[in-house]
């Protein structure tokens, strides 16, 4: 396994590990840079993200450039649910806004499974969205560059 195929911190989890990836995934979404988001996944990462399911790097790519085409202004928050092994749960919540104008938050949890080289190789989320107006928001922080 070469570095570039690494992706610390490796399970098994503890509770510091398990925050330090959390903390990472958070990091690299708010980025809304598609490469890097999806490097974090396996080749052959299987996702089921709302209703939809599919698996691989390219479609991971794929799914996160229209994702980010229609949620503008997105923010995100997550937070470490429980842990195990190879596995971590967690809870997250981010805001966007539509085209017109129109502002969302998306609360929601995922079930993660990694690959020995700290890799994810599963991603199940379920997430429901809530209508909220432009002064109910709570992710105002300055968007990355």
């Amino acid at each position: 396994m070469s570095t570039s195929e690494s992706r610390p911190p490796l399970p098994p989890f503890n509770a510091e590990t398990a925050a330090k990836k959390v903390q990472a995934a958070e990091d690299a979404w708010n980025s809304r840079d598609v490469n890097r988001v999806a490097l974090a996944y396996t080749e052959d990462s299987e996702w089921r993200n709302r209703s939809e399911f599919f698996s691989g790097r390219a479609a991971i790519r794929e799914f996160l450039q229209r994702k980010w085409v229609r949620e503008l202004d997105y923010r995100l928050k997550k937070s470490l649910w429980a842990f195990t092994e190879n596995r971590i749960a967690v809870r997250f919540e981010y805001e966007y806004h539509d085209d017109s104008g129109n502002w969302m938050r998306a609360y929601g949890n995922e079930n993660w499974e990694f690959a020995p080289n700290g890799l994810m190789q599963r991603r199940f989320a379920s997430i429901n969205d809530l209508p909220i107006s432009e002064a109910e928001r709570k992710f105002r922080w300055p968007r990355e560059a």
